[in-house]
């Protein structure tokens, strides 16, 4: 007997889910309806400064709201930090990730470019700090953050990567990332390391979201690699843009679905304009 496969839709609540949310939920629960399988609901939220109560109840209603329904109970990642640390020692056994402790202006200022992201690519300054030195300025309590260190990871796994689709095997190329954030200074995770984790350890055996991500699976291939652990299949759909063809996002107060709500729309509306009829 082969098992259902397994997706999921994992917002954070840092604010209001919008028509982008909403099409990258009704995606994976339409593809979980056409392959037999099942969709989690999955809290990433990880930026505990950010992300608050109210949000995660309006996820919920929201959802709920749009004729959505999910398994209990729903895994928040606030509460799996010591399970994230414990992937990181991993990481740092086999000799991979190294403290950082540079601040972003200096990031920037040493920076020749971007990395997939948009963000100042990385130029590995503290790579090339003695590992002595380095100790010394931890046990001082100086902040720092994990990296990875991108060329001995890939030295390490050996071969060309690459991650299954619907339309066939894509090629990841993860050097273009340089050596990644792997756990924040202010928590003990990155969203590439918990999103790992938790897909695993959920059995989550197909990822759909937007290809604003796309870039990111060439980390999320080497972690899974060096971690172990098994690559799903990733699926990414396309983008709901504004006006202006830009991608909805909450930092740019797209308007949000409970505001939509309040203003009369139905959920077959909000169907109807993304095109789920």
């Amino acid at each position: 007997m082969t098992s259902r496969p397994i997706l999921r839709f994992a917002p954070s609540p840092n604010g209001y889910l919008h028509l982008g949310h909403a099409y990258s939920a009704l995606f994976t629960w339409r593809a979980a309806a056409q392959c037999g399988g099942v969709a989690l609901l999955r809290i990433e939220d990880i930026d505990t400064g950010r992300c608050k109560p109210e949000f995660v109840a309006a996820i919920f209603a929201d959802l709920a709201w749009l004729g959505l329904s999910w398994p209990e109970p729903v895994w928040r990642q606030s509460l799996r930090f010591p399970v994230y640390a414990a992937a990181a020692e991993q990481l740092r056994a086999q000799g991979l990730l190294y403290p950082c402790f540079c601040t972003r202006t200096e990031i920037a200022a040493k920076a020749e470019g971007p990395d997939p992201d948009g963000a100042p690519y990385y130029p590995g300054t503290c790579r090339h700090i003695p590992p002595a030195i380095a100790a010394a300025r931890l046990a001082a309590g100086e902040p720092a953050q994990w990296r990875l260190d991108m060329d001995a990871a890939l030295a390490r796994i050996g071969e060309r990567l690459g991650f299954p689709a619907p339309e066939g095997w894509e090629p990841v190329f993860p050097e273009l990332w340089g050596d990644v954030v792997i756990v924040r200074k202010d928590t003990p995770t990155s969203y590439h390391l918990s999103v790992v984790v938790d897909d695993a350890a959920q059995g989550v055996t197909l990822v759909t979201r937007g290809t604003d991500l796309l870039a990111a699976t060439a980390v999320h291939v080497v972690l899974q690699r060096l971690l172990d652990l098994d690559t799903p299949v990733y699926w990414h759909h396309e983008l709901v843009l504004d006006e202006g063809e830009q991608k909805l996002a909450k930092s740019r107060d797209s308007q949000s679905l409970k505001s939509l709500r309040e203003a009369g729309w139905s959920p077959q509306d909000v169907r109807s304009r993304l095109g789920f009829d």
